[in-house]
């Protein structure tokens, strides 16, 4: 079964021309089935890169997903038109009522900043709280990830001297989790931050477990049963050419940056990056969304409950 959006959205396009199958929301609704209801909390400025990311992942599954696609109530993004936000996302405020059998809250650029000065702190940290009972299971990613433990549980970040900019080789260390079925013992994924979250700091805190991790960049993937939250600290759903484009943007701005760690072919950046992690990413994307779907209530209602 495949993602229902909306035909015009641009991810709608891009994913079809991919062989992704999408579906417009009437076809969808002519079919008998209640489909996974996935809300995407983008917090990234350049919203309709992101959309089509995660939607390329999540859309993936045999299953039926409605997507629902959320901003911050108390900020509007500079760098996507405001007729896109005003067309096809809805404040938080607006969906808190809602319940939702998945959420992945995306990463933000904001990685030096203390949470309390970000502008939006104190409407995530009501997100956080929001998702105990009324989300079923969630994916906070990088930013996203760093501010869900800081919230829950107090686990400070640590500012980096270099940026951590590459692809770095991951080791499985949980394989009999639902959420690496099939995932190899070790893979490539992309990492693109300014900060971490030290091993110990995870490791003094009760209930939260290290799935994957490297040596070269830390921890990776870290589950909080007891949340019901998967931290995803680094990068799959990254396109091709993504970093690329985050060293060719910085070049062009005159700022420091090395050439992101085993990425470009002969860490050359003129020659075409290889995609090494793509079937890792759809394979924990599709684990997320089939533990999901065995798990979840089908009575919306009862998400959160007890």
């Amino acid at each position: 079964m495949p993602i229902r959006l909306p035909e015009d959205l641009p991810a709608f396009d891009t994913l079809r021309e991919e062989g992704v199958y999408v579906m417009t929301e009437r076809m969808a609704d002519r079919q008998d089935i209640r489909p996974l209801r996935i809300a995407l909390l983008n917090l990234m400025p350049n919203k309709i890169d992101t959309e089509t990311q995660f939607s390329r992942l999540i859309g993936a599954t045999p299953l039926q997903i409605q997507i629902s696609l959320v901003r911050m109530s108390e900020h509007r993004s500079k760098n996507t038109a405001a007729s896109h936000l005003d067309q096809f996302y809805v404040p938080f405020d607006e969906v808190s009522d809602e319940k939702y059998d998945g959420l992945i809250i995306t990463g933000a650029p904001i990685e030096t900043l203390p949470y309390e000065q970000v502008t939006y702190w104190s409407e995530l940290e009501r997100v956080f709280e929001w998702t105990r009972t009324h989300v079923h299971s969630t994916m906070a990613v990088c930013w996203g990830g760093m501010a869900a433990l800081y919230h829950l549980y107090g686990v400070p970040k640590t500012e980096l001297t270099t940026k951590l900019f590459g692809c770095f080789l991951h080791q499985n260390r949980a394989p009999t989790s639902p959420y690496l079925r099939g995932i190899s013992d070790e893979f490539m994924v992309p990492v693109s931050r300014w900060t971490e979250i030290p091993r110990d700091e995870i490791d003094r805190v009760s209930g939260l477990e290290i799935l994957v991790d490297t040596e070269d960049s830390g921890p990776c993937l870290i589950e909080d049963a007891r949340h019901r939250l998967l931290v995803n600290l680094n990068h799959f759903e990254y396109d091709t050419h993504t970093l690329a484009g985050e060293y060719h943007r910085d070049v062009g701005a005159g700022t420091s940056i090395a050439v992101p760690v085993d990425y470009f072919p002969d860490d050359d950046p003129g020659q075409t990056p290889h995609n090494r992690w793509k079937s890792s990413a759809h394979l924990l994307y599709g684990n997320w969304i089939n533990q999901i779907y065995q798990t979840t209530p089908f009575d919306l209602g009862e998400i959160g409950v007890g």
